[in-house]
């Protein structure tokens, strides 16, 4: 284990922590914002994975899955809203 993936790891789970309270909240970011985090970190960590960071790769799945949440959060509510 490199120190690379230690540091990205817990940054990233850090990331995860300072989600918790956006998903547990009513007021949630725009749809854009959450696709797009969750669509990007998905590449980081297809990207740690290559570099056989695998600690990164780990923690990078928990966070987008919580910006996955959030735009699925956000999309039910704007559906919600619509009909």
């Amino acid at each position: 284990m490199s120190w690379q993936d230690i540091v990205i790891s817990i940054g990233q789970f850090l990331f995860l922590i300072a989600l918790i309270p956006s998903i547990r909240s009513e007021h949630k970011p725009a749809f854009g914002t959450s696709l797009m985090t969750a669509l990007v970190l998905t590449a980081f960590g297809i990207t740690y994975g290559t570099l056989g960071l695998w600690f990164a790769v780990s923690t990078s799945v928990f966070i987008s899955a919580g910006w996955y949440i959030l735009a699925w959060q956000t999309y039910k509510e704007h559906k919600k809203h619509v009909d």
